[in-house]
């Protein structure tokens, strides 16, 4: 399947494509990743905000799973890179190569050419080499030989990562964990989920594997529809003082912030559009919501602040609107 390379901007799709596309992408990731809702829907969320989502977890959670499931959904093209010490940067960006019979060179792509990447153990990689993800993640392209190569307007980097105490482990610097929107743990399954597993291995793994919902550009048109959503003044000012709030608590390192700000309000206006119940007050929604995720690349990378932080200081008298959050 071709990647995505569209760049003009897309027609809106109405409330009701929203809402069944959406719902799609939840019911496909659900069957793939079972028990895990949060998960999916944060998960959901940050790839209509256009953000990265590393993963801190133990192997065999179903993280591969999760991401080749989203690339099946989505109708894009998954690549993965298995990281590791001796893994050089044009092995993940692409390199150039002497065609013998034209005497010229011809461009590989490599795996950052894709809707949706995995990079299984990245902090298993040299600095240099996760270095070359910086632009990819931030810009959507690549530099390769003094020429950039634009990647899909939809690319959507996943990445795990082992314990840092493990050995061999290079931790992230603080500029690599400032490109990702979240870091998310899938933990163990429920009682109920793990004899559903056990049910499952009866059967081909071709039995319950995602089905496309999206196709062609749709999960650009969704994730432009995000941009649209309206934010009143006053979720503009209680984000920044969350922020600020956070910063005087010690609880969020901010370095470099304002360059991330979009993301923070695309994830709330996100959570706007893709709820079923969209013309909720805002304190409505976030009561609803269990946890706020902010950057903070100084400690483990994000930290989460909980429903009994926000509550108090939720903005009031908000008006009502199908597209306002």
């Amino acid at each position: 399947m071709n990647t995505m390379t569209t760049t003009e901007p897309l027609a809106t799709p109405t409330s009701g494509d929203i809402q069944a596309w959406i719902g799609g992408l939840r019911r496909e990731l659900n069957n793939v990743l079972l028990g895990k809702t949060q998960v999916v829907e944060l998960l959901l969320a940050s790839l209509l905000a256009r953000g990265h989502v590393l993963f801190d977890d133990l192997p065999g959670l179903g993280k591969t799973t999760l991401a080749k499931g989203l690339a099946k959904a989505v109708g894009g093209k998954f690549m993965r890179v298995q990281c590791t010490p001796d893994l050089l940067p044009s092995d993940v960006t692409g390199f150039s190569i002497l065609n013998q019979k034209t005497r010229e060179f011809e461009f590989r792509p490599g795996p950052v050419f894709s809707d949706v990447l995995l990079a299984d153990e990245i902090n298993r990689a040299t600095p240099r080499t996760q270095s070359a993800l910086f632009e990819a993640m931030a810009e959507r392209q690549v530099t390769i030989d003094g020429e950039p190569h634009s990647l899909s307007q939809s690319f959507l980097v996943l990445a795990t990562q082992n314990p840092v105490e493990s050995v061999g482990a290079y931790p992230l610097p603080e500029a690599q964990l400032d490109r990702f929107t979240m870091k998310l743990k899938i933990g163990y399954p429920d009682r109920a989920s793990e004899l559903e597993l056990l049910s499952r291995s009866r059967k081909t793994t071709k039995d319950f594997e995602a089905q496309a919902v999206l196709h062609g550009d749709q999960i650009v048109q969704l994730q432009q529809a995000v941009t649209g959503v309206a934010v009143e003044q006053s979720v503009r000012e209680y984000l920044l003082d969350l922020l600020r709030d956070a910063q005087r608590a010690k609880l969020c390192h901010t370095r470099g912030y304002p360059g991330r700000g979009r993301s923070g309000t695309e994830r709330a206006t996100d959570e706007q559009l893709h709820s079923d119940r969209s013309s909720d007050r805002i304190g409505d929604r976030f009561g609803q919501c269990s946890a706020i995720v902010i950057p903070s690349p100084r400690s483990t990378g994000f930290e989460t602040f909980s429903r009994s932080f926000l509550g108090p200081k939720l903005p009031q008298n908000l008006p009502q609107g199908e597209r306002t959050l």
